[in-house]
């Protein structure tokens, strides 16, 4: 499996890059309302910053 340096950012440090609140965020996930694609870290929540780039042009786009 390739391996990258792709920065990996938690949930708070996400919605700060989304400019929306944790909580938002949280419930974003949890009624997979939008694709972010988490990935689970042990009880961990992490966003690559990439899914959220990805995520900001779509919204763009529509």
């Amino acid at each position: 499996m390739p391996t990258t340096n792709e920065t990996l950012l938690d949930r708070k440090e996400a919605a700060k890059y989304l400019r929306i609140s944790p909580n938002t965020l949280a419930v974003w996930d949890c009624t997979k309302r939008y694709d972010l694609k988490p990935l689970k870290v042990g009880r961990a929540v992490r966003y690559r910053r990439s899914e959220l780039d990805k995520f900001i042009e779509r919204q763009l786009q529509q």
